[in-house]
């Protein structure tokens, strides 16, 4: 039974899983995207998106707290520098996952893990307008707002 396990092990010592996703980050925060398994990316997500909010706000302690676990100065200082102000109002989700598939060799399920805000093609350089959306219930439009606006879009197509 694997009863209140947080998180997937991956079939190695605590060390290794470490080692491994940090490796994993400061690639991801290299390349913008990697392609590993899905089991891989999924742990993944869960290291990466803390260490990107903590970069959003740009202090000595965060740097330091991201440093200990990505061991990397240089990527560090990429995801502080090119990262935090690409992501700084999404309120997280910042990462995708992709599945691609099954790998020759062994069937493996493959994925392509990216950063949201560096794909063109999901996202082409902030040509959409974007809308805020909250959770809550915006403001009530009034009932004389809505015939005001319907009645001046009529007179212009009238003119046109």
């Amino acid at each position: 039974m694997r009863h209140r396990k947080k998180f997937n092990h991956l079939g190695r010592t605590s060390s290794h899983r470490k080692a491994m996703l940090s490796n994993m980050a400061c690639s991801l925060i290299e390349h913008k995207r990697i392609n590993t398994t899905v089991a891989k990316a999924k742990a993944l997500r869960t290291f990466v998106e803390p260490l990107i909010t903590k970069s959003k706000l740009d202090t000595t302690h965060n740097r330091r707290l991201v440093f200990s676990k990505l061991k990397d100065k240089y990527m560090v200082a990429e995801l502080f520098r090119e990262v935090a102000p690409k992501v700084g109002e999404r309120p997280g989700g910042y990462t995708r996952i992709i599945k691609l598939g099954n790998r020759l060799g062994d069937a493996a399920e493959m994925a392509m893990i990216e950063l949201v805000d560096f794909n063109d093609v999901y996202t082409p350089g902030k040509k959409q307008a974007k809308k805020k959306s909250t959770r809550r219930a915006g403001k009530k439009v009034k009932a004389e707002d809505q015939v005001e606006s319907s009645n001046d879009s009529e007179t212009k197509t009238d003119e046109a």
